[in-house]
């Protein structure tokens, strides 16, 4: 196993650990729970996508995994404020079998549709626009926080550039 599966697997492994503890154990969980609640969970990507092209916007889709500090840090410091400036943000979230619609109409779960995308990084912010399809490189994982800003900021203007057509 290369030594980036290696670790990978490891952190999962630390994760589904830290899950797994009673929140009077972890109570940094309870933060995280508090923090994943501070933006929507989709159960309709479809309709998420119309109402977003409806005004012109992208979809924004942060791929999140509970508990997961990462995820807090963008979630909390780079979709909120973007939500507050009228982007239509959302999270898909990694184990969970919550019923969801995806952006052709088809049910699924959350997690299901995880997999099927191909995400592996959590948080991966992705950006989708008419037809569906993803209009801006792929925003995965967060190891670069002097520069995540930046790189959100960039690739939100990539995407709004294609959906309203410029």
């Amino acid at each position: 196993m290369s030594d980036l599966l290696a670790a990978r697997r490891r952190w999962l492994l630390r994760m589904a650990a830290a899950l797994a503890l009673p929140p009077a154990l972890s109570p940094t969980l309870a933060a995280h729970d508090a923090s994943e609640r501070l933006l929507p969970s989709s159960s309709d990507l479809q309709q998420d996508l119309a109402t977003a092209l409806a005004r012109q916007e992208p979809l924004v889709v942060m791929a999140t995994l509970h508990g997961c500090p990462f995820c807090r840090v963008v979630r909390e410091h780079h979709l909120l404020p973007l939500q507050r400036a009228g982007a239509l943000v959302t999270q898909i979230h990694f184990l969970s079998r919550a019923p969801l619609r995806d952006m052709s109409g088809a049910q699924t779960t959350h997690g299901a549709l995880v997999r099927q995308l191909g995400i592996e990084v959590a948080p991966t912010v992705l950006f989708h626009g008419t037809g569906q399809r993803e209009v801006a490189e792929r925003l995965a994982g967060s190891s670069i926080p002097d520069f995540y800003g930046a790189y959100l900021d960039d690739r939100l203007a990539q995407a709004r550039a294609v959906v309203r057509g410029r």
